[in-house]
């Protein structure tokens, strides 16, 4: 062997080490990624084009597992009711219980117990609504409306019902965190909610799974890769 450290076959051996040790982390930060986000969340594909240009039709969405009491405004939440049909739909909060919500104001902007809010999600010049409505949300109830806001059929939709528009915070089943295909990024919270009572409420672990998955590749290919450029470099160096 000599007094290089160097291995018969041109690698080092702390390279050894190191390479299998960059394996392991990467295989610990890309299965262990995986594992927890199947825990954290769970995937929908979304049917209509309620959510544009937010959510287009058939995204598919990372949601996460949260319960009703853990929805603020603002957040895009997936739910499911008897009333609206029994089957997961995909909307944004605007109302929690307790909240006037009307539209719209002068500048066709939405209100909530009488403050103006800023929707950036919504297509410009669009304006909040297309029809006056006024709302009062019953507590441990939800006002929903899509951000596509000339098609989607909403809480606006449902106000002559017996339960005049709203939904239980019961019924949430998850909050969309991100668009996972065609990939869209995460979906920023409204700042024009946390000034409201409750305020927003905080970015769910997407990013930080991310980052774990990406980084584990780059380790496992790193540490895959150093034996054979190793013995590649030593083959040249004999040659030289």
């Amino acid at each position: 062997m000599g007094s290089s450290g160097r291995t018969d076959d041109g690698r080092g051996r702390l390279g050894n080490v190191l390479s299998g040790l960059a394996v392991a982390v990467g295989c610990v930060l890309f299965l262990g990624g995986f594992a927890w986000g199947a825990l954290v969340y769970k995937p929908y594909t979304v049917p209509s084009d309620s959510m544009t240009p937010s959510i287009n039709t058939g995204d598919r969405v990372l949601a996460q597992r949260i319960t009703g009491t853990e929805v603020r405004r603002g957040d895009v939440v997936v739910f499911t009711d008897e009333v609206w049909g029994a089957m997961p739909m995909v909307k944004r909060v605007v109302g929690v219980g307790g909240d006037k919500v009307v539209c719209c104001d002068k500048d066709k902007r939405l209100t909530v117990n009488g403050k103006s809010v800023e929707e950036p999600y919504l297509r410009s010049g669009g304006g909040a609504g297309s029809e006056p409505f006024s709302a009062t949300v019953p507590p441990g109830e939800l006002f929903l409306l899509g951000d596509e806001r000339r098609t989607s059929v909403d809480s606006r939709g449902h106000l002559m019902d017996s339960t005049h528009g709203t939904v239980p915070v019961a019924k949430v089943d998850a909050r969309v965190d991100a668009v996972a295909w065609p990939v869209g990024g995460v979906l920023e919270r409204p700042a024009a909610f946390a000034s409201l009572p409750g305020g927003i409420s905080e970015p769910g672990p997407v990013r930080l799974l991310v980052t774990a998955i990406v980084a584990g590749v780059v380790l496992i290919f790193g540490g895959a890769a150093y034996g054979p450029l190793a013995k590649l470099a030593g083959r040249r160096k004999v040659r030289a």
